[in-house]
């Protein structure tokens, strides 16, 4: 039967000397796997369609196995995000993680929305950086994560300074401090920007400035907390390291 889905392109593997299986992130159906037949072809109708971060509708003959990928129309390309070797970084990043923490076939229409909100926002222009972090904190949820970012993790204090401690989960107050004698200090303005990003509407987000200090510190906890509770090692997220580190050195020269 066919059917048709608003999707994004998240993965492709060369199948045979034409073929591609490409997967694809829809608000329908979830995330499944359907065949391009000659996608491989530089004429082939489906070739355009089935780049990756691609976003538009596909129709697709679905059956008991891989469904066929019959055609496919473009609503947005996510040119700038292809062209540009930092944004091709974390956008491959963020498709990344959002495979590694969603099963096949489960419909999650907030999922779709929020991949797609993402990579719109990095094809805008906006802090690449920021824009990531939101992204990883907010995928905490699908991983069966749940910081405290609203009050301390140890005695649910909403007031008081706070650092965060890797061993509680969470924020933790100066009260509660000798909890954790390897809390990571932080200051209130990164307190404050984790508690927006893990509640916020990522829809309702307007013109961000982050200090560099204050990105450092997201950087050191989201990374931190990840190391410890995910279980994921993304080859993309080095590259990003790799990246940003070349970067830096270029700029010090």
């Amino acid at each position: 039967m066919l059917q048709k889905c608003e999707g994004i392109v998240i993965r492709t593997i060369d199948y045979g000397e034409t073929n591609k299986i490409v997967t694809l992130y829809t608000r329908e159906w979830g995330k499944v796997g359907v065949m391009a037949r000659g996608a491989k072809k530089t004429n082939s109708r489906l070739a355009a369609i089935t780049q990756p971060f691609t976003y538009g509708h596909f129709l697709v003959l679905k059956g008991r196995g891989l469904g066929n990928l019959q055609q496919g129309e473009l609503i947005s390309s996510m040119r700038l995000i292809k062209q540009d070797i930092f944004l091709t970084a974390y956008g491959s990043y963020i498709i990344d993680l959002a495979d590694k923490c969603t099963d096949d076939q489960k419909p999650n229409p907030f999922m779709f929305e929020l991949l797609l909100q993402t990579l719109s926002y990095l094809e805008e222009g906006f802090d690449r950086e920021i824009i990531t972090n939101i992204f990883e904190i907010k995928m905490l949820s699908a991983l069966g994560l749940n910081p405290m970012f609203d009050h301390c993790a140890v005695c649910g204090s909403r007031e008081g300074r706070f650092s965060f401690s890797i061993r509680e989960g969470g924020i933790i107050c100066h009260r509660c401090l000798e909890k954790d004698p390897y809390h990571l200090s932080i200051s209130s303005a990164t307190v404050k920007l984790l508690r927006i990003f893990y509640f916020f509407d990522l829809s309702r987000l307007g013109e961000i400035s982050v200090k560099e200090e204050t990105k450092a510190e997201l950087k050191k906890v989201i990374d931190a907390y990840y190391e410890e509770y995910s279980g994921l090692h993304l080859k993309t997220k080095k590259f990003i390291a790799q990246l940003d580190s070349l970067e830096k050195k270029i700029s010090e020269s």
